[in-house]
């Protein structure tokens, strides 16, 4: 790509960005209540997409060959585990990919 190609690439992306982070505010203005239906969506989107997540990591897992997934599945104990006791999903996130990191790179060679 030419410069002026790279600039405006950037610049379309910045406007895209800033356009899906303020449409929100247009649509549903503080002066009126947000629906019923959106509030419904989020509560319960979050839980989806995590469960979503989970299924995605583990459906590739061949408890027959190999480790068995033994990794895979300690990385998200430590996860769990961190995440009932601390309440904090950026630790349990981290810990956990940090764990499985250091697992498949040290232990599980």
């Amino acid at each position: 790509m030419t410069l002026t190609e790279q600039i405006m690439t950037i610049g379309i992306c910045v406007l895209t960005v800033q356009f899906t982070r303020l449409l929100p505010f247009f649509v549903f203005p503080a002066n009126r209540p947000i629906p019923q239906y959106i509030r419904y969506l989020g509560k319960v989107l979050p839980p989806a997409m995590f469960g979503m997540l989970v299924v995605y990591c583990y459906k590739n897992i061949d408890v027959l060959t190999g480790y068995h997934g033994i990794p895979d599945f300690l990385a998200g104990i430590v996860v769990l585990g961190l995440h009932f006791w601390k309440k904090n999903m950026f630790l349990s996130i981290a810990v956990g990919t940090l764990f499985y990191m250091l697992l498949v790179q040290l232990v599980f060679i």
